[in-house]
């Protein structure tokens, strides 16, 4: 047995984030060097993230060939809105309520519970999964007079949570050349609305009740992108005036007279993206920012905010932790106010990750983004041509403690994003190239293929780089949130191949249910399992071997694992020769 009294501890919480621009020697022992798939939580830790699953079973209907692209995609009036090819469509989801079973036959006196009908027709044809349901009549929460396995397919289980969702409903047509959609969801006059303009095309209106309208000023046909700020509409980005911003009469996106009220505004480069932050409407262009204030034709009144940098994808542009973060040609950037009545700084904060923010803005084809606000997080997606859904990387990006920390994403493709909140329901959805609409922040699947989370430390000494450190044991400290399925691994030397190279050794729940009181209350695992009368944050006391002068802690998942965070850990050694 060894010398326990000889034993020395070293303990750290994993907090920092991706750091890839930084020395081993100086990075500190709870940053990572790989952390893909896990999202710095504001809670402590890092966790592993959460999938997406289809908002709506059906595929968007493609207009010419089914290699077209999703265009857009947006929450709104309880609906999804979402384009492809020449057409806008809207449908609405919910999730089941309750388990069918496979066996269970409904011949048009049957139900089925969802968590709510809201958005949905008073009767029509559901989908869930691949079975087609029709219905007669609805309440608050459930389906009536349901008749399953229709349209000639087979009653199958379903569990409760799966989706349920209508067919898809033209909403407008004819929308030639169509090109990746900006929108903007107003109120003007007490009713909500739906702006979508689409580089081309007429900017369309869609009320609540979906009917849709075209604005009919020739002037704004062909907007790239939209903003309603103090009562008018704004529209600029349209290729035969790049550096023009048209704005509306106000409580009018459709009326352009000047007696009215409307206007235009020039600046002296190519607008990129509009984004209404605080009291100001923020014109993001090529090469320069400026923000617009004021109220009317008569005063709005147009200030440099720098003239030095600019915004490279109007889709990277969000509101963020109280402030404005978008993508500039050296990473990502936000716009922050200072102190300063009036003032600005600019600041890069994407340096700890620069070099993968250097290698997709020279390299991918299109960008998006999203934010998640429970989480203070903001996810941005590189999109290359050609590259499959499982080689898509992302970043994300955590304000945590006044500074921000990065994780990596690997295989989620998008080809449009929106975050919404609906009721206290954060919605955040993306569509696909294969024309799918998804929900993030569910499941534990990227639609059904496996999610691989991925952790890496820096390689630590402990201070002196020359003794060799024979290793006793890590205490992980991790936090479950179902069944885990994860292995440790511990490397040496900078994984030089000449050092020990231990086995993996596993984690998981089922290491947990050992002591009543102590532990997971059930040996059965299970996503619904929980810690019963015991830590919510269980350590798992590993002995390891092996030994070196530096010493790295890898935790990687088989893609199949619940989410779960890793807290932190606390390494035991005994120190040897000195080299």
């Amino acid at each position: 047995m060894p010398d326990n009294s000889q034993v020395q501890p070293a303990a750290f919480n994993c907090e920092g984030g991706l750091v890839l621009n930084r020395s081993n020697f100086v990075m500190q022992p709870g940053e990572a060097l790989e952390l893909e798939n896990f999202e710095p939580d504001i809670q402590g830790g890092y966790r592993r993230i959460n999938g997406f699953r289809k908002f709506v079973n059906q595929v968007v209907p493609f207009t010419a060939s089914s290699s077209e692209t999703t265009l857009l995609v947006a929450s709104f009036a309880n609906k999804v809105v979402a384009a492809r090819g020449e057409k806008i469509f809207s449908a609405t989801s919910a999730e089941l309520a309750l388990s069918i079973a496979s066996g269970t036959g409904m011949t048009g006196s049957g139900t089925v519970s969802v968590g709510s009908t809201v958005g949905f027709s008073s009767s029509g044809t559901l989908q869930i999964n691949s079975e087609v349901f029709t219905y007669t009549g609805i309440n608050s929460t459930t389906f009536t007079g349901v008749t399953r396995a229709t349209s000639s397919t087979t009653a199958a289980a379903h569990s409760k949570a799966d989706v349920v969702s209508e067919s898809w409903t033209v909403r407008d047509t004819g929308r030639t050349n169509a090109a990746k959609y900006h929108f903007e969801r107003f109120n003007f006059d007490g009713n909500e609305k739906i702006i979508c303009v689409d580089q081309t095309n007429a900017p369309v209106v869609f009320n609540s009740a979906m009917a849709a309208t075209d604005v009919s000023e020739s002037s704004v046909a062909g907007a790239t992108v939209v903003a309603a700020y103090r009562n008018h509409m704004f529209y600029a980005g349209k290729s035969t005036i790049p550096q023009e911003i048209i704005f509306s009469e106000p409580f009018n996106e459709d009326g352009f007279s000047s007696g009215g009220g409307a206007g235009s505004i020039k600046v002296d480069d190519t607008v990129v993206a509009l984004k209404v932050f605080r009291d100001s409407l923020f014109i993001f262009c090529e090469n320069r920012i400026f923000k617009l204030t004021g109220s009317t034709l008569s005063d709005f009144a147009v200030q440099p905010v720098t003239r030095n940098i600019g915004c490279i994808n109007s889709f990277t542009v969000q509101e963020f932790a109280g402030d404005l973060i978008f993508l500039g040609p050296d990473g990502l950037r936000t716009v922050a106010a200072t102190a300063r009545i009036g003032d600005t700084e600019l600041g890069t904060i994407s340096k700890n990750i620069q070099s993968l923010f250097d290698e997709n803005i020279k390299d991918a084809a299109a960008f998006d983004s999203v934010v998640i606000p429970d989480k203070t997080q903001y996810r941005i997606f590189f999109n290359k041509d050609g590259q499959s859904a499982r080689l898509s990387k992302g970043a994300i990006c955590v304000l945590k403690k006044e500074a921000f920390e990065f994780s990596e994403t690997l295989g989620i493709q998008t080809a449009c994003t929106d975050t919404h909140v609906e009721t206290g329901d954060v919605i955040v959805l993306h569509g696909d190239t294969l024309g799918f609409i998804q929900r993030q922040e569910v499941g534990n699947t990227f639609d059904g293929v496996t999610i691989s989370g991925k952790y890496r430390s820096p390689d630590m000494s402990f201070g002196d780089n020359g003794i060799r450190k024979h290793m006793q044991r890590v205490i992980i400290n991790y936090k479950p949130e179902g069944t885990i399925d994860a292995d440790l691994i511990v490397r040496y030397d900078n994984e030089d191949k000449d050092s020990a190279r231990p086995a993996v050794y596993p984690f998981d729940t089922t290491s947990l249910a050992a002591t009543y009181g102590d532990a997971v209350y059930s040996t059965t695992a299970s996503a619904s399992q929980f810690v019963y009368g015991g830590p919510s944050q269980p350590l798992v006391r590993q002995p390891v071997e092996g030994s070196g002068f530096s010493v790295a802690l890898r935790v990687e998942d088989g893609g199949t694992t619940n989410p779960y965070s890793l807290k932190g850990f606390q390494l035991e050694y005994q120190l040897g020769a000195r080299r």
